[in-house]
């Protein structure tokens, strides 16, 4: 709840601010295409790596395995995928950073960390 104001709010104004500053910098007609083509590039890259998530998982429980990792790449891809839909060059980068798998292992990393807190603290409980 509190990096909501941050979502809500700043991202938004920062990717208007730099929105505009593109405009004036490379022209408006430029930077709407370049906000199209990393929308086409994004959504290519996000159906590819999500293909071969699904082809992971597929294997893995194939071998009797918990598909934890996949399941986790899974949600960093959606989650690409989305900000990569949105129009703004922000959010594209991130959107990017999700899609790579060398920098999707951080956003893993903070995921696990993230819930692990959560577990300690008793906000989350397994039930076996």
């Amino acid at each position: 709840m509190r990096y909501l104001f941050i979502l809500i709010i700043a991202i938004p104004a920062a990717e208007i601010g730099l929105l505009l500053f593109a405009g004036k910098t490379i022209g408006v007609w430029p930077t709407l295409l370049l906000i199209m083509l990393t929308s086409v590039i994004g959504a290519y890259l996000a159906k590819r790596e999500g293909l071969q998530t699904i082809r992971k998982a597929q294997e893995q429980l194939r071998f009797g395995q918990m598909p934890g990792e996949a399941v986790l790449d899974g949600i960093c891809i959606l989650a690409g995928g989305i900000l990569l839909l949105l129009p703004g060059f922000i959010t594209d980068i991130s959107g990017f950073l999700m899609l790579f798998p060398p920098t999707r292992r951080v956003f893993k990393f903070l995921m696990i960390n993230s819930l692990r807190k959560k577990i300690q603290r008793g906000n989350i409980k397994i039930i076996r």
